[in-house]
């Protein structure tokens, strides 16, 4: 297997190679095309996320085990204005940018695991993993 991307969101172009770089290494892994997709997906609307709200940051991507059990795991960070409300932030419909508010309520969904830690001011690192079943 080959080293685990990092891929810098600063552009609409690193969210597409986010995105894509998910799907490879899902592949790699051996997820079904729909979970590649639900993986895509993910990594699509966290590096959106990080895209319009702190403009910057990384879509880190890594293979993880647990006893038998593999799966991929995405690391999104940014060191942008953290979110002020996160409880609203996690519900669906709630949108803060005029958008479908479908994000992490969705990729919530899409994930077997999911955490946020966020302090506004000062970013946000939301880890999500998806195990092969």
């Amino acid at each position: 297997m080959r080293a685990q991307p990092s891929v810098e969101i600063g552009t609409e172009w690193g969210i597409v190679s986010a995105r894509q770089a998910g799907r490879d290494l899902s592949k790699e892994v051996g997820f079904s095309n729909v979970d590649q997709a639900r993986i895509a997906t993910a990594i699509s609307e966290l590096a959106r996320n990080i895209h319009l709200y702190a403009e910057n940051g990384i879509i880190g991507l890594e293979v993880v085990e647990q006893g038998i059990s593999k799966g991929v795991k995405i690391v999104a960070s940014d060191e942008g204005p953290g979110i002020e409300n996160l409880g609203e932030a996690m519900t669906d419909g709630y949108s803060s940018s005029n958008g479908l508010g479908a994000g992490l309520p969705g990729v919530k969904r899409l994930m077997d695991e999911f955490d946020i830690e966020t302090e506004p001011g000062k970013g946000t690192v939301i880890t999500a993993i998806k195990w092969l079943r």
